[in-house]
């Protein structure tokens, strides 16, 4: 790769990245707000100020898998309080899902832009935030701590399971970067392969009405 190339990947990578998070975290913070917990609110994370949302490890793992292409990374997670949710099973599961959901809906709303005319490095950008919505979605679904997907196991156990996940959580991020640096190939199966899916459907035509 020259260069150039791998310049522009990194600066491309890094400026779609922190729109990316920093939707994908507001709307974690905003759902758990509108089911009745404040505490991302009040620690000033209901923001859109990606300064607020960067999480050093997760910068750093963008900036070394942007290198090769494929930029992958984390933000901090905004605090959860689901002791304060009118109904903590349900809500726990809205909140976490709020973010992916965000991801999804933003790479369906920048894809539609590309209708439009507009400079050619506008679409580069747009191309690189699609892309990396779509893979962020996909990444923060994995049931591993501390990803999102992860928030979801425990709304799915029975009670008599539940401190047995929560015992395995604190092991949540060894497997990660387990899965990172020494099984790249598993994690850009379950990765890549949905997200080439995701991919015709979000680049997918809109439907003509019909007159008739």
């Amino acid at each position: 790769m020259q260069l150039a190339s791998i310049i522009i990947n990194l600066l491309f990578s890094m400026a779609a990245f922190l729109v990316v998070i920093t939707v994908h975290e507001y709307s974690h913070g905003r759902a758990a707000y509108m089911l009745g917990d404040p505490t991302a609110k009040q620690q000033g994370r209901l923001s859109l100020n990606p300064i607020k949302h960067l999480d050093p490890l997760g910068t750093l793992m963008l900036l070394i898998t942007a290198f090769y292409g494929r930029g992958l990374g984390w933000a901090k997670p905004v605090p959860i309080n689901p002791y304060r949710f009118r109904n903590p099973r349900r809500d726990m599961v809205l909140t976490s899902l709020a973010g992916p959901i965000s991801n999804f809906l933003m790479a369906f709303v920048l894809a539609k832009l590309m209708y439009f005319s507009m400079p050619s490095i506008a679409i580069l950008f747009i191309q690189y935030a699609i892309q990396l919505n779509i893979v962020i979605g996909i990444f923060n679904l994995i049931p591993i701590p501390p990803l999102d997907g992860s928030k979801i196991i425990p709304a799915l156990l029975p009670d008599s399971m539940q401190q047995s996940w929560f015992r395995f959580e604190q092991y949540g991020m060894a497997i990660l970067l387990v899965l990172v640096f020494l099984l790249p190939g598993m994690l850009s199966s379950l990765i890549f392969t949905p997200a080439g899916y995701i991919l015709q459907l979000v680049y997918a035509p809109l439907p003509v009405p019909s007159l008739m």
